[in-house]
């Protein structure tokens, strides 16, 4: 097992008397829960024949695994109506972490679900590995492009895959499995297609509409496809800041995926050496760092607070703000290796209309060297790995 940077946290969330962990599939979920409460009693949703007696009976089944320490509930998505009963043991027993829910889609986007558990449960999520993991686990990629091919899910670290193995039978189990329950079976192939134009827009501007047209689908379902990305840990959308500053801003979210070996293989890029090659490298290494910054919030037990900005009429942007309350740092992401001069363009505009200081600017960059600049802060890629816990 990989050490996990959550493990400190999901301890201490074991005050709550319900303990939700969230994540994609393989992303180390199972694996974190039974080594932190290796006490609890380990039960499967997943399995047809546990599922079907929680589902039938689940009075029943809760009474039948009542015990001294508590139940790890995987899978719990698929029997979501147990909340109804859990919320009951928990009121009347009081029993600090001693459920462990793990839900490969985040059943608590449902509100009856959400309003049942409301104040009794503490909800965190489990990412595939982040920059910091890898490092800290001697498992980092020797190089940035290699890191971006292979993206960062643990099988393929455990077990030795090859990215080209491991994403294309990851994606279609994705698609049969959870998506067949949620789309109408003959549309799987065509929602596949769309996942991959949505791949081919890593970084850009969410147009529902453009998306739509392009695969063939309407505006609404479009809409309720990336709602089922968004559920099941496949893409995230990057809010736009609200800071205007007496400008017209951008109102459209960010499309980015959570790996980027998926959507490597969504792409049909089948090496590090293509990667560097192809025009989606550099929206390929922004979405590597901003995913990454996703994962160092969530990994300290926080709600990302990521956004970018952008306003509409004189086209200025930087890529990512990260909003810490009292205080905004902007960072420019650059894949390039070396510094251009022009790199703080955006940085140098967003400071000047804000009034911040430049030494609470970054720029992350495809290199290793630390710079303090007049304009800001550089970074390397690997070096920006705990950017947010230094904040």
């Amino acid at each position: 097992m990989f050490s996990r940077d959550l493990t400190k946290v999901l301890k201490q969330y074991a005050k709550f008397p319900v303990v939700a962990l969230l994540g994609p599939r393989q992303s180390g979920k199972t694996t974190l829960v039974q080594n932190t409460f290796p006490k609890h009693k380990f039960l499967s949703l997943d399995n047809e024949t546990t599922r079907s007696f929680a589902l039938e009976d689940p009075e029943g089944f809760l009474l039948t695994h009542e015990n001294e320490h508590g139940i790890i509930l995987d899978e719990f998505q698929y029997a979501p109506k147990l909340t109804t009963y859990i919320k009951l043991e928990a009121d009347k027993k009081k029993r600090p972490g001693y459920f462990i829910l793990t839900g490969s889609e985040n059943f608590l986007v449902n509100k009856a679900i959400t309003e049942s558990l409301a104040g009794r449960v503490g909800i965190l999520n489990l990412l595939p590995l982040s920059n910091k993991e890898l490092l800290e686990n001697k498992i980092m990629p020797n190089s940035v492009d290699d890191l971006i091919f292979n993206g960062c899910y643990p099988r393929l670290y455990e077990e030795n895959f090859l990215p080209t193995e491991l994403y294309p039978s990851y994606i279609a189990s994705y698609i049969q499995r959870d998506v067949a329950q949620l789309v109408n079976p003959q549309n799987t192939t065509t929602f596949k297609r769309f996942v991959q134009l949505c791949a081919g827009r890593i970084g850009q501007l969410c147009n529902v509409n453009a998306l739509a047209a392009a695969t063939g689908i309407s505006a609404p379902t479009a809409r309720e496809w990336l709602s089922i990305l968004q559920a099941s840990y496949i893409i995230f959308l990057l809010e736009p800041h609200f800071q205007n500053f007496n400008k017209r801003l951008v109102k459209s979210q960010k499309l980015y995926f959570f790996d980027t070996g998926i959507a490597c293989s969504l792409l049909r890029i089948d090496s590090a050496q293509s990667l560097s090659n192809s025009h989606f490298h550099g929206p390929l290494f922004e979405n590597l760092i901003i995913s990454d910054f996703y994962k160092q919030y969530c990994n300290l037990g926080n709600r990302p607070s990521l956004y970018f900005w952008r306003d509409v009429g004189e086209a200025h942007e930087v890529d990512c703000i990260l909003d810490q309350g009292v205080k905004n740092y902007p960072v420019e992401i650059k894949s390039g290796k070396k510094v251009a001069s022009d790199s703080f363009k955006g940085l140098d505009y967003w400071n000047k209309l804000s009034g911040s200081k430049p030494s609470d600017s970054y720029l992350i960059y495809g290199g290793d060297e630390k710079q303090i600049r007049k304009h800001g802060n550089v970074v390397g890629w690997k070096d920006s790995s705990n950017l947010i816990e230094k904040l």
